[in-house]
């Protein structure tokens, strides 16, 4: 079933059930089967190597009941903040299915990772310093060392982390870097990986693999270099990128992996433990956002529908229409696509600044106030990382699931009310610079 159709349906479900409306004006929709398809394709990819780890980048979708999904179907969880990796333990991964990477872990969040057995990639050599102090004796955590092989960028600079100015890792190509590396390793006998990550979105495979061939020899020249097997692992990063053109995959996890073992064909034979943390290419086709459409006007001879689906759900599609460009197909109030002769129009969010416009004079059935616009393949980072301006409620999110001829929704995540906006805003301080300012009351 193709993604317009696929929404078609849940659509209907969803605007019969009071999920989507006048009073819930927009919200998140998660393809469950089509996330345990996801996940069986990448494990199908890496069948042949021996022993992989597949951490899903929790940022991707920091929600419990996608975190939960993912790790019974065989997923481990990659975090980058104290508030992800509870999330991945409430969502039921074991420690020693966790890594944590972050480019400014505290030392609170180090002891901890420590502590719990999770693992940890440390982001530079000063961090491996704070390592040497807080690492208990007995700690069961794998530690391992990012680095930035500085093989260059992609198409979209913010996506790109193995450029030659990245804040990411040991920038190995710096004078003296390569040495210090090699020394660090060779003074902590329990520094047992190494991590690197190229970029994702607008990164071609090509770049991912020659940095990630980098890793592999600087493995190797590590362990040639304190005279045993001391590099046991290497964490690949994830970085896949996502066609958001049509409903094609593209690229596939096998074509991922066939051009790692082009570039470097020992990094996958089983030598070393593989990591892998996809995100976006895991969940980004697996999900859409519904808005209804509030009013459409004309200004300067365009056309304009004014949805309630801007930059608070699409942020970066906002900023960067050109490198982060969304589908969108446009149904009727009851969800059923409309088949009305396509007119350009721009399609704008509720944000009060001018440049909220998620697409600009697109070929779309002519749209009408109550009609429902889908923007595709936003299962990733869309409206699981909403943006508060204009203090707008977070949307609800619902899973889906197409069985027996029927779609069946479930909560993911529950819309926000405005109430939960006002005390999240402070509610509960609202006269204290009023009454005098004494000691803070933390």
């Amino acid at each position: 079933m193709e993604h317009r159709e696929k929404a078609a349906t849940v659509l209907r479900e969803a605007v019969g059930r009071g999920v989507l409306g006048e009073d819930r004006p927009v919200a998140g929709f998660v393809d469950v089967q089509g996330i345990r398809d996801g996940v069986a394709a990448l494990h199908a990819a890496f069948a042949h190597v021996p022993d992989v780890l597949h951490a899903f980048a929790a940022k991707a979708a920091p929600l419990v009941p996608v975190l939960r999904l993912l790790a019974d179907a065989g997923m481990g969880c990659e975090t980058a903040s104290p508030g992800e990796t509870r999330l991945a333990l409430a969502a039921g991964f074991a420690p020693d299915r966790i890594v944590l990477d972050s480019p400014a872990k505290t030392r609170t969040e180090i002891r901890e990772a420590l502590t719990l057995g999770i693992s940890l990639n440390a982001d530079n050599l000063a961090e491996l310093e704070r390592v040497d102090v807080l690492r208990p004796p007995a700690s069961r955590s794998v530690v391992g060392l990012r680095v930035n092989p500085q093989v260059g960028g992609g198409t979209i600079a913010a996506m790109s982390t193995a450029t030659a100015h990245s804040k990411f890792g040991v920038a190995l190509d710096d004078p003296g870097a390569r040495a210090r590396v090699l020394d660090a390793f060779l003074r902590r006998p329990w520094l047992t990986r190494l991590h690197a990550h190229v970029g994702s979105q607008g990164c071609p495979l090509p770049l991912i693999a020659r940095g990630l061939a980098a890793l592999h020899r600087l493995a190797e020249e590590i362990n040639a270099h304190v005279g045993r097997r001391q590099v046991t692992s290497l964490d690949l990063g994830g970085g896949l990128p996502v066609n958001f053109r049509d409903d094609a995959v593209a690229p596939t996890f096998e074509e991922y992996v066939r051009a790692l073992t082009d570039a470097e064909p020992a990094l996958l034979d089983g030598r070393y433990q593989v990591v892998t943390e996809f995100g976006r290419s895991l969940l980004a086709k697996n999900g859409f956002t519904a808005a209804v459409v509030e009013y459409v006007k004309e200004s300067g001879g365009r056309r304009i529908a004014v949805t309630h689906a801007g930059a608070q759900v699409a942020t970066r599609t906002v900023f960067m229409p050109e490198a982060w460009p969304v589908r969108i197909t446009a149904h009727g109030p009851d969800g059923r696509p409309k088949t009305t002769p396509a007119v350009p129009q721009d399609v704008a969010g509720p944000l009060c600044f001018a440049g909220d416009v998620v697409a600009h004079e697109r070929l779309l059935p002519e749209l009408s106030e109550g009609d429902v616009v889908v923007l595709h393949d936003t299962g990733a980072y869309y409206f699981s990382a909403p943006w508060a301006y204009n203090s707008l409620p977070r949307p609800g999110v619902y899973g889906f699931l197409h069985r027996d001829g029927g779609v069946e929704l479930a909560p993911v995540r529950t819309p926000q009310t405005l109430g939960e906006v006002v005390e999240e805003s402070g509610a509960s301080h609202a006269t204290a610079l009023l009454t005098g300012l004494g000691p803070p009351a933390f």
